[in-house]
């Protein structure tokens, strides 16, 4: 049946839902690259909550999703920004997400690598203070059997003179950790408390100070995962890297290029995209394992428009997009977000949304997802 869906102009347009879903199998762990998706949280809809309170987890559904992704041969980057890190999930509540999804990540044999921040500091407090935080994380990381990626830290951007300050407080972390991490430079676009990171706001003078900490621990660091949305940055900074560190690629922007590489390298991949892409993205995966890049980009090529639309200005509202194809694909059985972040996007994008996705046949269940989205129109006063 037709859906008519808003537009920016809050015109209504005719949409026919697709009938089929695409047929995407699991399967097992990939061979050409290291794939991880960062997995949102689905909060629990019945609670008696408020945006300031802290997060209302259902963790049945929670731990069920990250279930789907490793049934597709997914890595789970756990407790990063698109779990709502410092945007209606506190400390408390990521490291029992850490804890939980680390046994779960046992249970069900698949990769895990958690975030490891500051964010249990209230202000920003001094050097020693941030190092402290992060020390506390990376124990409950470390003692819960993942991997650990060590977050940016809002607390260190905000007290940090300088890069000599960074390059004392990441070297103190890396020379203790018992095991290589992924580092994560996560640029301003995803979160303004970011800005001049690495002591710089001039991106050439940054990243020499982030690759300055890399070349000291080269032992330690098993990757670095780069969210600037800048393709040629990235590429850039995978070619200065010592051997056998890995570039994650986190731009959600350019990640099919990124990730079928060139003559040069590639990227591997940790991207906030690849929750709502997942069956799709580790069926893209297994093409390029057979070394048909043609086929790769593709499939994923056309996933762009998509992920562009759902990480547009201001950015760090992506989490919202990603929560409603959960929804609308039967991930979860409502759209409600921890913090009440559901309101951060407006009808007409998630309208954008759901057709993009729903003329790529991501949804298992088209007519599910049809349904759902015509409640969501119907609840916002848009008459079917």
């Amino acid at each position: 049946m037709t859906l008519h869906l808003p537009d920016a102009h809050g015109a209504l347009r005719a949409y026919e839902p697709r009938a089929e879903p695409l047929s995407l199998a699991g399967g097992s762990a990939f061979t050409s690259r290291t794939v991880f998706s960062a997995a949102h949280v689905v909060a629990d809809p019945y609670a008696d909550t408020t945006p300031d309170s802290p997060a209302a987890v259902d963790w049945d559904a929670t731990l069920a999703f990250r279930r789907h992704l490793w049934s597709h041969g997914l890595g789970v980057a756990e407790a990063m920004d698109t779990a709502q890190r410092g945007m209606g999930l506190d400390w408390a509540g990521a490291a029992e997400l850490i804890r939980r999804s680390a046994a779960e990540a046992k249970s069900a044999g698949g990769r895990i690598a958690c975030g490891v921040g500051t964010d249990q500091l209230i202000a920003a407090g001094t050097l020693a203070e941030v190092r402290a935080a992060y020390e506390e994380q990376l124990a409950v990381v470390e003692e819960s059997g993942a991997q650990a990626i060590l977050m940016a830290s809002r607390a260190l951007a905000a007290t940090a003179q300088g890069p000599d300050d960074y390059l004392e407080v990441y070297g103190h972390l890396l020379r203790q950790s018992a095991e290589p991490v992924i580092l994560h430079w996560l640029g301003p676009m995803f979160d303004p408390a970011l800005e001049g990171y690495w002591g710089s706001s001039d991106l050439d003078a940054a990243t020499d100070t982030f690759l300055e900490v890399i070349a000291a621990h080269p032992d330690k660091v098993d990757g670095i995962k780069v969210s600037l949305l800048d393709a040629q940055r990235e590429i850039d900074l995978r070619r200065r890297l010592p051997q056998g560190v890995r570039c994650y690629t986190g731009d959600d922007f350019n990640y099919p290029e990124l990730i079928a590489g060139d003559d040069q390298g590639f990227s591997h991949a940790l991207l906030g995209i690849f929750d709502p892409l997942g069956p799709l993205a580790a069926e893209a995966v297994r093409v390029l394992d057979t070394g048909n890049t043609d086929g790769f980009r593709a499939l994923l090529d056309p996933t762009v428009e998509l992920s562009r639309h759902l990480f547009q200005t201001p950015t760090r509202y992506y989490k919202t997009g990603v929560v409603l194809l959960a929804w609308l694909a039967g991930h979860q059985s409502h759209f409600t977000m921890v913090g009440g972040l559901q309101s951060a996007r407006s009808l007409p994008h998630f309208a954008r949304a759901y057709e993009l996705a729903d003329g790529m046949g991501l949804f298992p269940d088209p007519k599910l997802a049809e349904e759902r989205m015509r409640n969501l129109l119907n609840l916002y006063g848009v008459n079917q």
